[in-house]
């Protein structure tokens, strides 16, 4: 192997920032580290995203302590991936939800997605030995459900596949905020590496559809406001298409998967080099994008030993 992935590399300390994204609505944000959001009940918490461990998780807890004490009471994870949900144990929720695809997810590849996004990025597993072990949901469920915090109702919504197959979003409507997980975000690279391209794009189109006020993103800044919305949104769409369609391109005239990277990056280095993560994302989107092109609709797992076996033949 040449040269490592650029996310080994990559040890510098991020800063974090917490942002009112709506009356009793935040968002956690730290320079395209995964993001968590925070919604504030009558007599509850619920937090959107664990991260990656329970010491990091602690970071989001000593946010939301500034702003209430109430007690924390449901974790809601729009999705699974081990950045996004290890960290659950620190919240002491009676309730961990996420769709039923989610969970689905975590039966078939939890173990080896933990171990392969250890070894690519170190940093964002700070305290990893706490981890107890994989994170299960107590409640999920396919299509929509809500969960009243109180008074305050939170809409639990699958709006399609995009970034994995089990992706949710939560809408808030009486603020009219969506926290939307890596369906969206903002100036920060898509992470592709289970995605679903073709349907990714109508996804957005549905998330759009609600016209919301704010959206709390997987990665980047808080959106706040309708154009700074339309605009992360478009940007995500021409993010994920403009990985997309080289990689297709070249798996329809039988070209390889160093063709492919090289037909990506001929594309999207001009539009996105200085994205956070964006290198570290690259070879793995390419190599989705590739395997879907090529009519793979369920993304292969990911492992500690494919990611190297990729990496391998990316360096040519």
């Amino acid at each position: 192997m040449a040269r490592e992935f650029a996310s080994q590399g990559d040890m510098s300390e991020k800063t974090i920032s917490f942002t009112e994204v709506g009356e009793g609505l935040y968002a956690f944000t730290a320079e395209g580290d995964p993001n968590s959001g925070v919604i504030i009940g009558d007599e509850s918490v619920m937090i959107v995203e664990a991260q990656a461990t329970p010491r990091l998780a602690n970071k989001v807890i000593e946010k939301v302590r500034e702003v209430t004490d109430k007690p924390i009471t449901h974790i809601a994870l729009t999705h699974y991936h081990a950045v996004r949900v290890l960290g659950a144990s620190a919240f002491g929720a009676q309730q961990i939800l996420m769709s039923d695809a989610a969970r689905a997810m975590v039966v078939e590849r939890g173990q080896e997605d933990w171990d392969s996004e250890f070894q690519r990025f170190p940093r964002l597993f700070e305290g990893h030995e706490s981890i107890p072990g994989l994170t299960w949901p107590t409640t999920s469920f396919t299509g929509r459900m809500s969960v009243f915090l109180g008074k305050r109702r939170v809409d639990l919504m699958q709006l399609g596949r995009a970034h994995t197959a089990g992706d949710m979003v939560i809408h808030v409507p009486d603020q009219n905020v969506m926290f939307t997980g890596d369906i969206v975000e903002y100036h920060s690279a898509c992470y592709c590496g289970d995605g679903h391209f073709k349907d990714w794009s109508g996804t957005l189109d549905n998330i759009a559809a609600y016209d919301v006020d704010a959206i709390a993103p997987g990665r980047g800044d808080a959106l706040v406001g309708k154009a700074m919305v339309g605009k992360a949104i478009e940007n995500t769409r021409d993010f994920v298409l403009s990985t997309y369609r080289p990689a297709a391109k070249v798996a329809a005239r039988g070209g390889s998967l160093k063709d492919a990277w090289d037909a990506v990056r001929a594309e999207c280095d001009p539009k996105f080099a200085d994205y956070a993560i964006y290198e570290h994302c690259l070879p793995f989107n390419v190599a989705r994008a590739f395997d879907e092109a090529r009519g793979i609709d369920t993304p292969r797992i990911w492992t500690a030993e494919r990611d190297l076996e990729m990496w391998a033949q990316l360096q040519g």
